[in-house]
């Protein structure tokens, strides 16, 4: 009996077992409506997932939303903008969800050097960037997505060339001769700055779509964690990671781009109506225009030169990015992305293949987190000679593109009285362009591994431990047909061939313990973070050339070798009172091998406060300010960077080819033995570090419930022992200048940055953001004693006449700014040659009467407003930028808008400018004088759209869990400008040979699954 009771209890166990499974993970039909709890209205577009898995729905127009699911599902509910809910289905089949507005964006985590902190407790200018806020479009390198989008960033492309470089400027420029280009930090590896062969912009091996966050380090109580590099400021680029669901999304784009702008040159009727005005019907420069005929009239031509060296450029992108977890312990993300980027410039392009891996797995009850990044790239890149550019504005537009003659391979070219090639005259553009091969590949790998344990015997201890590897290996190769007439040399010998190969690395360590502790008694949190950094930077090159019969150009087979070490020690300490006061110290010491001696090493410290008044009884309850923080920071940064690694020792270079010592052989013929000397270069061995000292104030705020958010930031940074390039005293034995520690500069400004939910419904919603730089530059010393008489620097050299400059750094001034002769001008504002202002009233005009412009090369003002739309599922944004009191030395007009171009005293004549009809210039009175007038100073204030785009998102397409965007855009839509120029942006002022940058229309698609 006992067994036959034990039997049945043991049945009905396991039925009722069974009935009790099968009620709790039955599936049923879920239904409901997500709503904002602020207005009671629909929110479409939100995401309702079970937790913990992949399945789930995206609500439609009217916020309801369907899906099966267990009484013990859990389901969470989410959207943009809104605090994030999750509801357990127990017995309902109704789940309707109220969503409440997130205020907490100062919960933010953002990420700072050596670690993340939350925003609230941020001390230093600090400014985060993500995906949703990037710029849209024909992206190619990653700081294309940061342009215009943060207060006191500066960033100028060189140009519209596939792949160029950029020169990025926080917070204005703090060094002359060294580097002012800020440190950038790819997922905890700081790259280096300096250039990879073959690779215009170190950036374009970064694929844009793998990038989650830019957070930009301002000032130094942000920055000086990172020491000697971190001067000019830091961006930190963090690339995406791999979520808990599994997720397919696929981008791809097809692009068109079409110059957008050309120098205003003559065309062949101008032209001839032109210089027969000047010269007489019967001038003799009529000879040399067009080509001789049979019967000795000479036909004309009318190429538009510029409009045979550009074309309308079609290029195309696609990216395929795959994420999840494994087995649900490692979190992962692949990512493979092709992009041909062709150039508007003929014969220019560039053909990226990038491949991404990043593993999060965490291990023993996440204790021990490990984040493994790996980016490859390769990069094949055609390069256009770019003086084809200025070539295109010289040459003259009665000549025709080809000729029946095969001497130049049935290109026209301008021959001398003997019927030789003739160097002075320029070459024929699309020659240069045809006949001329030049092509690169670049194979980069950027990778790091992390490793972060938080002690199982104290969890407020952790240990970090970063390894990472920069590696890139290139080479290149240029061609020049024999029959090229823009190299005559190459032509004399029968073609040239020249190549190079580079191979880089960077290697790091990292390593520090970080304790946090909260201290309940005072209600206050503390953390304490000590480290070693080690960082070796080598490279190694091979140039080599050779005509194609056998002889060289100069030296070939050149190899160079050079590296440097960076070895640091570094702390910072936190401390939070109250949630209200934060107070943070840091403390670095830096080692380089650059310097000698005690001058190896730098110690740069920075302490940081902020206060939130949001905190305290008076605004805690106020409805009207959600958000109000003060911020103050002191610190200390360096600067090491001068581009050698051996400033400080004394090395030699190998004499060139031309300086040569000549021995004979004792062979009896007498045979020439040339031997290359070995050439002392300057130093100082007394160099030392140049330091940049940053104070900041600011405010950042926020009101109505965060719709209006934003800062203000006030800095003063001044930075001492400049490294900077003088000239070797005349009859030593030194080549070239010498780098030393002399002279001090300043920058200081104001920051303004505005965001701005204007509208939030069901349907319709619109944000905006809108930012504003002021920065003040002056150069307060240059010399080691006082001495009245140095004038300064000269610099910014132009285009044209060999030696010339048009700029110059001078104490009481900003760097850069224009050196010339003031104009003079007749009654009717035109301008008069060779006749400028005697400022010194000595009765002639010479090197003295030039003067120092208030017309400055670097803006006065930077703005950057965006927009962003949405309505039910379409979207609209926009991104404009403008700089303010800012001015160019047009280059292009002063060598191209004068008659000596048609006066050569040669055979050959150029085409002119069509500034020629505004001032009639001859250019052969004083030719310094002549391209150093400040007529050539020109207003370039600019309004840039630079991206406008429409997209239209898809839910849920046919039923299935692929949603879709289609997206058009605009990119550089238009520019508003004065400027007389081809572009008014150029970085430096001095515009000349400027490869335009393109009007790009893309359509898009984005695929996730």
């Amino acid at each position: 009996m006992t067994k036959y009771y034990q039997l049945r209890r043991t049945f009905s166990l396991a039925v009722l077992f069974t009935l009790f499974s099968v009620a709790a993970f039955a599936q049923k039909m879920i239904t409901g409506t997500v709503t904002s709890a602020e207005d009671n209205e629909p929110i479409p577009g939100a995401n309702v997932l079970i937790k913990g898995t992949a399945s789930g729905t995206i609500t439609d127009f009217n916020g309801a939303f369907q899906l099966e699911a267990a009484d013990s599902d859990v389901l969470v509910v989410s959207f943009v903008g809104f605090t994030p809910q999750e509801v357990t289905v127990g017995s309902q089949t109704k789940v309707d969800v109220q969503l409440a507005t997130d205020v907490t964006s100062l919960e933010e985590v953002v990420v700072i050097g050596y670690g993340s902190a939350k925003k609230e407790d941020l001390t230093g200018s600090i400014q985060s960037i993500n995906a949703s806020d990037f710029n849209q479009g024909a992206i190619t390198s990653p700081q294309e997505l940061l342009n215009g989008k943060v207060a006191g960033v500066q960033i100028t492309t060189g140009g519209g060339a596939p792949g160029a470089g950029a020169t990025i400027r926080i917070r204005g420029g703090s060094s002359l001769s060294a580097s002012s280009d800020p440190l950038i930090v790819i997922d905890g590896v700081p790259i280096d700055n300096g250039e990879v062969s073959g690779m215009p912009n170190p950036l374009s091996t970064i694929n844009p779509n793998d990038i989650e966050t830019f957070t930009v380090l301002k000032d130094a109580s942000a920055t000086a964690i990172y020491g000697s590099r971190a001067s000019n400021g830091v961006i930190l680029i963090t690339t995406k990671k791999g979520t808990k669901d599994f997720t397919v999304s696929y981008t791809g784009n097809v692009q068109v781009s079409t110059p957008m702008n050309t120098v205003d040159v003559l065309n062949a009727s101008e032209y001839q109506s032109v210089v027969n005005e000047r010269y007489g019907e019967e001038n003799r420069y009529n000879e040399f225009m067009g080509i001789a005929g049979e019967n000795g009239e000479r036909q004309m031509y009318n190429t538009n030169w510029q409009d045979q060296i550009f074309q309308t450029a079609v290029s195309t992108e696609h990216n395929v990015a795959v994420g999840g977890t494994l087995a649900e312990v490692l979190p992962y993300r692949v990512s493979v992305g092709y992009n041909h980027n062709e150039g508007v410039l003929k014969s220019s392009s560039m053909d990226r293949t990038t491949v991404g891996v990043n593993l999060t797995p965490k291990f023993f009850d996440d204790h021990l987190k490990v984040s493994v990044n790996a980016k490859y790239s390769n990069i094949a890149n055609q390069f256009a000679d770019a003086g084809a550019i200025g070539a295109a504005v010289a040459f003259d537009p009665t000549k025709p593109i080809h000729i029946e003659d095969q001497k130049y391979g049935g290109y026209f070219g301008w021959e001398d009285a003997d019927g030789a090639p003739n160097i002075l005259a320029p070459a024929n553009p699309v020659a240069l362009l045809e006949q001329k091969s030049d092509k690169s590949s670049v194979n980069r790998f950027i990778g790091n591994m992390t490793l972060d344990y938080k002690f199982h015997f104290l969890p407020d201890l952790k240990a970090n431990l970063n390894l990472g590897y920069d590696h890139s290996k290139s080479d290149g190769n240029v061609y020049i047909d024999p029959l090229g007439v823009f190299d005559v040399e190459s032509f004399n010998k029968g073609g040239y061939h020249s190549w190079f190969n580079q191979t880089k690395k960077n290697e790091l360590l990292d390593f520090y313990l970080q304790y946090n502790k909260d201290i309940s008694a005072i209600d206050s949190r503390i953390e304490v973070m000590g480290g070693y950094s080690w960082q070796h930077f080598w490279w190694e090159k091979l140039d080599a050339n050779e005509f194609a019969d056998g002889t060289h150009r100069g030296d070939t087979d050149v190899l160079s070798r050079s590296e440097n070490y960076l070895v640091s020690f570094f702390g910072r300490a936190n401390f939070n009172f109250k949630e209200r006061l934060n107070l943070t110290a840091t403390l670095r010491q830096d080692g380089s091998s650059r310097f000698v001696g005690e001058n190896q090493w730098g110690l740069f410290p920075s302490f940081a406060a902020s206060y939130n008044f949001k905190k305290d009884g008076w605004l805690k309850n106020s409805s009207a300010v959600s958000s109000l923080k003060f911020r103050a920071g002191w610190g200390v940064t360096g600067q090491q960077d001068v581009g050698s690694d051996y400033p400080a020792f004394g090395t030699y270079s190998r004499g060139l080819s031309s300086a040569q010592y000549v021995y004979y052989s004792q062979d009896g013929v007498g045979t020439v033995i040339p031997v290359n000397t070995l050439r002392p270069n300057a130093y100082d061995a007394n160099l030392k570090w140049e330091t940049t000292t940053t104070t900041n104030v600011a405010f950042d705020y926020g009101f109505m419930d965060e719709k209006l958010t934003g800062s203000v930031d006030v800095y003063y940074r001044e930075t001492t022992d400049l490294l900077n390039q003088i000239p070797v005293a005349a009859g030593t034995n030194f080549r070239n200048q010498v780098i030393t520690n002399v002279g001090s500069m300043v920058n200081k400004g104001v920051e303004f940055s505005i965001n701005y939910r204007a509208i939030q419904t069901s349907d319709f919603n619109w944000n905006m953001s809108f930012n504003a730089t002021r920065n003040f530059n002056e150069i307060t010393k240059l010399t080691a004693v006082d001495d009245p008489n140095y004038k300064g620097v000269l610099t910014g050299g132009i285009e044209g006449p060999t030696g010339q400059t048009a700029q110059i750094h001078a104490t009481g001034h900003t760097a850069y700014s224009y050196y010339v002769y003031q104009q003079v001008y007749d009654e009717n504002g035109r301008p008069l040659e060779d006749v400028f202002v005697d400022r010194n009233g000595d009765g002639q005009i010479n090197e003295d009467d030039k003067y120092i412009s208030d017309k400055n090369a670097t803006p006065d003002w930077m703005l950057g407003f965006s927009s962003n739309m949405t309505y039910k599922n379409w979207d609209f944004s926009f991104a404009l930028r403008a700089n303010l009191g800012v001015y160019n030395y047009n280059n292009v007009a002063s060598q191209n808008g004068k008659f000596t171009n048609v006066n050569t005293g040669n055979t050959f004549v150029n085409n002119l400018h069509r500034d020629i009809y505004n001032t009639g210039f001859n250019g052969n009175l004083d030719e310094d004088r002549f391209y150093q007038s400040d007529y050539f100073i020109q207003k370039a204030d600019f309004l840039r759209m630079d991206n406008i785009m429409v997209g239209y998102n898809f839910f849920n397409v046919m039923g299935s869990k692929m949603n879709a965007r289609v997206y058009a855009t605009v990119n550089n839509a238009f520019v508003i400008t004065p400027y007389e120029g081809i572009d008014p942006e150029v970085f430096g002022g001095m515009d000349n040979n400027f490869y335009p940058r393109p009007r790009t229309y893309l359509l898009g698609v984005n695929l996730t699954f």
